[in-house]
Order: C-alpha cells, then structure tokens, then sequence
C-alpha cells in the first residue's frame, strides 16, 4: 500500500490523515480499502459512480460524511464507474482515420471544414 499521496490538495490530504486514523483504531477492511483508494494516482482513480446510485435512489456521501455516518463502513458498498470511461481513452488506439478505427481524433474545431469528409463517406476515398 502506498505511504502518502502524490497530489497536495489539502482536503485530501485531510482525507488521507482520517481514514489512516480510522484504519489503525477500528481496524476495518473498508477503512483500509477507503485509504488505498485515496493514494491512487487521478489516471487510475475511477469516475463517479454517482449517476447510477442516484437513480436507484441510493444515498451519495463523501468520503468525510461518510467517517462520520459510518466509520466501519457497516452497511455501506463502495461503487466505482468504469477505469476506461475517461475521455482521454477515446483518443487511444488505432489511428482516427483508418478504416475501422473508431478512435476520437483531436480537432481544432467541428465545423464543415474540419475532418469531414474522408472516412465519412465512399466517394472520398474509404469509408470506416
């Protein structure tokens, strides 16, 4: 496990000295697996899982409310949205262009003149 955090953010840091506190005291799995969570770089920190608990009427805490709500974590599920769902992952991969590659390009702007016409349709030169 990791001994601090990359980033100075101050109310992570604050996070970090809690859940380091909570896991030495309590000794709970989910404090410890808050705590690791916490020392993840931004790249493999996963999104929000916010959208869909707040459809299935679930509760959203932050990591502070919830050391006050629960400190154990007791009838608590820790969600994560997908690792891959970042935006920059759309730019990866084969080269946006190619036939069959469905990777995003970087463009300056979306207007007509812009990466409009090959690859969108056959009579300039391919179609993806």
């Amino acid at each position: 496990m990791g001994v601090e955090p990359k980033s100075q953010a101050i109310y992570l840091r604050l996070l970090v000295k809690l859940y380091r506190f909570l896991a030495r005291q309590i000794n709970s799995i989910f404090d410890q697996v808050v705590l690791k969570r916490l020392f993840m770089s931004r790249t493999n920190r996963s999104l929000s899982a916010a959208a869909s608990s707040g459809r299935s009427r679930g509760k959203i805490l932050t990591f502070d409310q919830l050391a006050l709500d629960s400190p154990k974590g007791s009838g608590t599920i820790l969600l994560s949205g997908s690792l891959k769902g970042q935006e920059v992952y759309q730019h990866f991969g084969k080269a946006p262009g190619t036939p069959h590659s469905h990777t995003k390009p970087y463009v300056r702007s979306k207007g007509r003149k812009f990466e409009r016409a090959r690859d969108q349709r056959a009579s300039r030169d391919y179609k993806n």
